[in-house]
This record gives C-alpha cells, sequence and structure tokens, in this order.
C-alpha cells in the first residue's frame, strides 16, 4: 500500500510540474509608464487581462526618472515615455530591443486653475501670466528634465513669457504632482497635459497652448533588451493595436 502511495504522488508531482512552468511563463510584465498614463494605461492592462493573460504591473513615475531607473537596471519589460528623447536616450545606450519602439499616442498642453477659480487668461504672446499668478507660483513638471517640464518651457519661451515667470515656478517630480497643487488650491496655475486636466474634476482649463509653440508630445512605447518575459511583447502589440489605441482615446490621448 505504502509503494503504490509513494507512486501515486510521484505521479501526481510529475502532472503538476507543466503548471509550474505554465504559470512561470506567465508572469505579469512590468510596464514603466509616464505618470500621465495612470487611468488610460490601467484600462488597457485591464482590457489585456480580460483576454485571459497575466494583469502587467505598472510603475508610475515622471518619463526622465523611469528612463534613470532603467539605466540602472531596474528589472522591467516595457517603457511607455512621454517624450522621445528619453526614448531616444536609451536607445543610443541599446537598453531597447531593437525593432520594437513605436509612437503611438499624441497630447495636448493646457494651462489649468482650481475649479472655482475665476481667472482668465488668453494663451497668447506677451501674456500677463505673472500678473494672473499674484502672489502665487506656476505649478509645473520640472522644466530640468521632466517632459511636460521641457514642454512648458518651450512654450513660455516661444510665447516671450519664461523670462517672466521663471522665478516664479513650482517645479515637482511629474506632470500627476503638478495636477495636484492646483487641484488642492496650493497653485493658482499650473501646465500639464490635457489628459491630466480631463482626469481631475477639481482642474479647470484656462487655455491650451499652440501647437506650434513647442515640439510635438509624442509617448513612445517599447520593449527593454533586458526583458525576458514573454507576455511583454504581447501586451506591447495589444497596446500599438487599433483595439489597445481605442482605449487611451477614452481618456483624451490622440493616436498615431
Amino acid at each position: 500500500m505504502r509503494k503504490v502511495l509513494v507512486l501515486l504522488m510521484a505521479a501526481l508531482a510529475m502532472l503538476a510540474a507543466p503548471v509550474v512552468v505554465a504559470a512561470r511563463d506567465k508572469q505579469a510584465p512590468l510596464v514603466l509608464a509616464a505618470a500621465s498614463l495612470q487611468e488610460s494605461m490601467n484600462a488597457a492592462a485591464d482590457a489585456w487581462s480580460a483576454k485571459g493573460h497575466p494583469r502587467p504591473r505598472i510603475s508610475f513615475a515622471g518619463s526622465s526618472a523611469l528612463a534613470r531607473q532603467i539605466e540602472a537596471g531596474a528589472p522591467a519589460d516595457l517603457f511607455v515615455s512621454a517624450d522621445e528623447p528619453w526614448m531616444d536616450e536609451l536607445e543610443g545606450k541599446k537598453l531597447l530591443k531593437a525593432g520594437t519602439r513605436v509612437s503611438f499616442l499624441r497630447n495636448t498642453l493646457v494651462l489649468i486653475a482650481p475649479r472655482s477659480s475665476t481667472t482668465k487668461l488668453t494663451i497668447r504672446p506677451g501674456m500677463p501670466l505673472a500678473k494672473a499668478l499674484g502672489s502665487g507660483r506656476l505649478s509645473v513638471a520640472d522644466p530640468a528634465g521632466v517632459p511636460a517640464g521641457i514642454y512648458a518651457q518651450q512654450a513660455l519661451t516661444r510665447l516671450d513669457v519664461w523670462n517672466s515667470v521663471k522665478t516664479r515656478l513650482a517645479p515637482v517630480e511629474n506632470v500627476r504632482a503638478a495636477l495636484a497643487l492646483v487641484s488642492r488650491g496650493a497653485a493658482p496655475l499650473g501646465i500639464v497635459y490635457g489628459t491630466d486636466a480631463r482626469a481631475d474634476p477639481s482642474v479647470r482649463v484656462v487655455g491650451m497652448f499652440p501647437q506650434t509653440s513647442h515640439d510635438p508630445i509624442s509617448y513612445p512605447v517599447a520593449l527593454l533588451a533586458a526583458s525576458k518575459n514573454p507576455e511583454a511583447e504581447g501586451f506591447r502589440r495589444f497596446l500599438i493595436s487599433g483595439e489597445g489605441k481605442a482605449v487611451f482615446r477614452r481618456f483624451g490621448f490622440g493616436t498615431k
């Protein structure tokens, strides 16, 4: 009887082995994504999971911080940046898997105020932005490296407003932090993406910056060279598919 039991247990262990391997093969990929993608990327991950795939794990931050994590060897599978230059840097260092980089989303840049604010300002060259700030500061993602802040500096510079406000900034680590300062009323005005303003009912759009005032706001995605996760490429392909892009359009993004 004991011999039969031992043989049965061994057989069960052999049958279980492929299941363990399959589970390991289907480990959820880790996606490093720009902070502005929080709602849309989570919705895309849910849609992918509904197809029977493990739901991707997503870490959101400023694109600059994520790129530096990748350069430092962060064990991630996919990177989605809010601009092309940070992806260029990783590609130049051969940290992307060749042939997987695709630019698939677009966005707009807007000036926002708290919902209760009565501030009115027309976005134009020489606009009195400094005066509109009163004694407050302009909430922006850090122009030293964060894409939303870089776009903001470009726009204010081309509109001949930068010099009047560059000492009146409240620079923060990512665009969602800039949104939060305005949402909480800690800053009278801020510059964020159009999709960020749409995601927070506590702010209102004062005006949209002309697309000619800044570089095109472009979101590329790429598989990281160090990725070993077979699910990662499938999710990347889903993101850039018609079905995947439709998810992002629901949140106000433009698609390419």
